[in-house]
């Protein structure tokens, strides 16, 4: 990609934006809609309502008949915290700097949780309870957020509240826990049973084994307790007599929480249901018809936004969610748009892009597997059948095309032909003007959106303590060019022998995090990067760590044996040495290195010696690092 094309999609914000919503009295609150959120965990759009075949959730599909169903509603992260801190703000985790699973960030004062406008405009703001947004929830966010959160407890009957409900019973811990699956499902009729046997939904990318069909069926009832719960929520409303003045929403945080679906950036991960019901009094004239289902994109970080237009409040300017019903609804988005990082112990760069039709994944880390071993996910019934189905050569090639060595650059799906995503179309002639459209809408939002992704996370961390939170890392005074320098070396570090020239040049750049691009894109070339070695030598001594681990790595890739000691003693330095995210980028890299790392054994046990740091801040890297000694040892038991 060029500098010029770069250059073009880099549409900017600049300034920065200090908001203030004047509060009214409680008095003009009172005119003011009540609005519920009605959200869950880790399901996708297996509703009656929905046109799912199985599903049986009477309670939901009498709530879609009077409310709008939205058909084309993503996430904009396949797992929940990245995505929930989307969801509270209105803005990308990429943007705010709260991508990586598990991280924890600090937000800039002027970026403000929706909900404080709400209370400012005289709402009683009541959560139930789960935030997990990846940031300190700032003062004065909620009236009350607890586990006995709820409207009822609001001091004045006649206060306007915006209460949210979470139901955790669906999350992927209910399909992987026995216990848990019959606590959540435990006044479930015979009725309300599935037959695994029966359900003709299972995707084509599982084996067909007892496991996993009881998985996909467990999914099924975990989904149907859900549906009780939400209609009690309902029940509760119509009791109080507020039946008639309270907007509902009901939606899930991201897709089935099981493998290539949680954490994936395919619909499985990010499509979810949506529904919001508006009674008569508060629809506008452009209000929907309730009972239609619409085809109308919309992503997550609208939902706030939305909330915010229906109540007649001025969506704040430094938010990038759309408000798509009320006072504030704008023009259809023509796309929207997703992102994977880090997930607990792995990084895994990708990016989405879809419209109605096609959808587009950019892989930035095409050299790493589908399935990389993550201790959450293994858990599982279905991945522990996936590996050992594998394992065995017994796995289908459908399922079998996630344990690919590496992945592809780039990815196109045609949803409507292809729901199941399984057809990669990047190649085919006859689709080229949809991956030319959606790789410049990929490209475009990267740049606009300052995609803090693209910076290895040890930078991020150490410049959030400079500059006193993220979101401003690529917002400096240097901030427009080095978005797209660094924009430009990800795209070319999977680019292959043609960016060699580039790649070296970006060794010399004054950014590390350029560097680190530069530095990885030449492993990622390998063995014909070889005479880039005296260069990635010298690169061992560069002041960023994980610039330093980033030609370890490459140098490890480029068959040159004499650099394999210095570079084993680089990422065993950083190891010992460094930061906690500095660690686990050392620890990944003698993961992938295999038997490259049996030198330096000792010193990876030696990591793993009990000290506070290493085990109070670096649970991923110890993972990582038992995960890549016991690969070693088992190879050393089994070999000849």
């Amino acid at each position: 990609m060029t500098n010029r094309l770069f250059l073009a999609f880099s549409v900017l914000v600049t300034g920065w934006v200090t908001l203030f919503v004047a509060g009214p009295s409680l008095a003009t609150a009172a005119g003011r809609p009540n609005v519920v959120w009605i959200s869950c965990e880790d399901i996708s759009a297996h509703l009656g309502c929905f046109g799912d075949p199985h599903a049986i959730t009477p309670r939901l599909d009498q709530l879609a008949e009077e409310s709008i169903r939205y058909t084309n509603a993503f996430t904009t992260a396949g797992v929940c915290a990245p995505c929930r801190s989307g969801i509270i703000t209105g803005m990308y985790q990429t943007t705010l700097g709260t991508h990586h699973m598990r991280g924890q960030t600090r937000l800039p004062s002027f970026v403000r949780p929706f909900p404080q406008l709400l209370r400012q405009a005289g709402y009683y703001c009541s959560n139930n309870s789960k935030q997990d947004y990846q940031f300190k929830t700032p003062p004065g966010v909620w009236d009350e957020s607890s586990g006995k959160a709820h409207w009822r407890r609001r001091p004045r009957k006649d206060q306007p509240f915006f209460a949210v409900f979470n139901f955790t019973g669906c999350h992927e811990s209910g399909i992987a826990s026995e216990a848990k699956y019959r606590k959540v499902t435990g006044q479930l009729t015979k009725r309300q049973r599935q037959d695994p046997q029966a359900l003709t939904t299972f995707p084509p990318y599982y084996p067909e084994t007892p496991a996993a069909r009881e998985d996909w069926k467990r999914n099924y009832e975990l989904i149907t307790a859900m549906d009780a719960w939400a209609g009690g929520l309902i029940d509760q409303l119509k009791e109080d007599g507020l039946y008639d003045n309270t907007i509902i929403f009901y939606w899930s945080d991201h897709g089935v929480g099981l493998p290539r679906a949680k954490r994936w950036l395919y619909d499985s991960g990010v499509h979810v249901p949506l529904m919001v019901r508006i009674p008569a009094e508060y629809r506008g004239k452009l209000t929907p018809t309730p009972g239609r289902a619409i085809d109308r994109l919309v992503s997550s970080i609208d939902f706030g936004p939305t909330v915010l237009s229906l109540a007649g409040i001025k969506t704040p300017q430094v938010m990038q969610g759309r408000p798509f019903l009320g006072e504030s609804a704008g023009e259809p988005r023509r796309f929207v748009f997703g992102a994977r990082d880090r997930m607990d112990e792995r990084y895994d760069i990708i990016r989405m892009a879809r419209d109605k039709r096609y959808k587009y994944i950019r892989n930035y880390e095409p050299l790493k597997t589908y399935y990389q071993y993550m201790n959450t996910p293994e858990k599982g019934a279905t991945m522990r059948d996936l590996r050992r189905l594998h394992d065995a050569g017994k796995l289908p090639p459908i399922a079998n095309r996630y344990f690919a060595r590496n992945k592809p650059v780039e990815e196109l799906y045609d949803t409507r032909n292809d729901p199941h995503e399984l057809n990669n179309l990047a190649d085919d002639p006859a689709h080229r003007d949809a991956l030319i459209r959606l790789r410049e809408a990929h490209l475009k939002w990267v740049t606009r959106t300052r995609d803090l992704g693209l910076i290895a996370e040890p930078l991020l961390v150490a410049r959030e303590k400079t500059i006193g939170h993220r979101y401003g890392v690529l917002r400096q005074e240097d901030g427009d060019d080095l978005s797209v320098r660094v924009a430009r070396m990800a795209v070319a570090a999977s680019a292959g022998e043609s960016a060699l020239k580039d790649l070296l040049q970006a060794l010399d750049d004054p950014d590390a995090a350029v560097r680190y691009w530069g530095a990885v894109g030449l492993g990622n070339i390998g063995g014909p990067a070889r005479s880039a070695s005296t260069r990635l030598t010298a690169a061992l001594d560069d002041e960023s760590a994980v610039v330093r681990v980033a030609a370890a790595r490459a140098l490890l890739r480029s068959g040159d044996r004499a650099a394999v000691q210095p570079a084993l003693k680089a990422l065993t330095d950083v190891l010992d040495r460094g930061e906690q995210w500095e660690r686990l980028h050392a620890a990944i890299v003698l993961d992938e290195a295999d038997e490259q790392a049996r030198p330096v054994l000792a010193q990876m046990k030696a990591a793993l010696k009990p000290r506070s740091e290493l085990y109070a801040k670096g649970k991923y890297t110890v993972r990582v690092i038992n995960r890549a000694l016991n690969q070693l040892e088992s190879t050393n038991r089994t070999a000849p």
